[in-house]
């Protein structure tokens, strides 16, 4: 099985030496096949190895997103065994840690302070009377 880069947004690219795949016996389906082969994939990417790649405030900001994902050496870890063979749960681990760094790395915008519309001040008091009116009216029956 062979281990392939990481695209990271904005066309980087986590070289696949930084990544350490482990296979070991998994459960879940497969009968009398999962109890011969190690089809589980444990994954661990180096983080301290990716400062080249990521700024430091980037990596202290995927630190603190997946906390609760870094192992005792501070490495990200992906414990894929969800399929029976070898090379679809290390293609799902792969893809996963993919999509973790690039939800860790992504800004939201940050949002600009508008005013409201005079129209929409407007229709939104007229709503609000309309509703007081309705409520109003429900009394008198």
């Amino acid at each position: 099985m062979a281990l392939r880069d990481l695209v990271l947004p904005g066309g980087r690219i986590v070289p696949k030496h930084l990544l350490e795949a482990r296979f070991s016996r998994g459960g879940g389906p497969g009968g009398q096949h999962v109890n011969k082969v190690a089809t589980k994939v444990d994954l661990r990417v180096d983080l301290p190895g990716l400062l080249g790649i990521l700024r430091e405030d980037e990596l202290a900001l995927v630190r603190e997103k997946l906390a609760s994902r870094l192992d005792a050496d501070g490495k990200l870890f992906v414990i894929s065994n969800e399929h029976r063979e070898q090379h679809d749960n290390l293609d799902a681990a792969l893809s996963r840690v993919e999509a973790l760094l690039r939800t860790a790395l992504h800004r939201p915008k940050t949002r600009k302070k508008t005013r409201p519309t005079s129209g929409s001040r407007r229709r939104r008091l007229e709503d609000k009377k309309h509703r007081g009116d309705l409520k109003r009216d429900r009394g008198q029956y």
